[in-house]
């Protein structure tokens, strides 16, 4: 008999254990989805844009190449991220690049597709953090391309247009491109 209780008293325990994973492990989803929910954003931490210009692709992909370049270094002006680009493939119709943080040198990944229609060059713009657990960034995703195109001066070019919300760029309402 004391056999049979020892056994089911094991049998509690490990069948509660259990359970307490069971709801620590719901939880910490929830967690994720709430977070996404109440910022309105993507559950991870990442930008996607859209930039037109009334030219074509090469004058736009020249100069955000240019702007990568110049960037490359690790040392940063004071108090911003203008540093830490480092381009990973070029083609006619693609940028794919990274950048890292200069403080906690965390890489995000970058993707720029181009279009070229009939003097309309359209860039489909991409950045996402390569840390799993990103969920919140400040906006440093929208402002890793974002700067990009200031940098170069793309911003001031006639008809220049560039489409994002909360939705699509994570805290981009509220992001501070002069210190990310």
């Amino acid at each position: 008999m004391v056999s049979i209780a020892s056994q089911h008293s094991q049998s509690a325990k490990v069948n509660l254990t259990i359970m307490k994973s069971y709801c620590i492990c719901v939880l910490f989803l929830s967690s994720f989805f709430f977070l996404g929910t109440v910022e309105g954003g993507p559950l991870h931490a990442s930008c996607q844009l859209k930039w037109t210009w009334s030219t074509n692709c090469t004058t736009v992909s020249t100069a955000i190449l240019a702007q990568i370049a110049k960037w490359t270094s690790n040392t940063c002006p004071p108090n911003t991220e203008l540093c830490g680009y480092k381009l990973k493939s070029n083609t006619t119709k693609e940028i794919t690049a990274t950048h890292t943080t200069p403080v906690h040198h965390y890489v995000d990944d970058l993707k720029m597709d181009f279009t070229d229609d009939g003097g309309m060059c359209t860039v489909d713009g991409y950045s996402k953090s390569e840390v799993w657990y990103a969920v919140l960034d400040d906006g440093t995703n929208y402002c890793n391309l974002h700067n990009l195109v200031t940098g170069a001066g793309l911003d001031k070019m006639y008809s220049f247009n560039e489409a994002t919300s909360d939705d699509n760029c994570t805290q981009y309402s509220s992001a501070n491109c002069d210190k990310y």
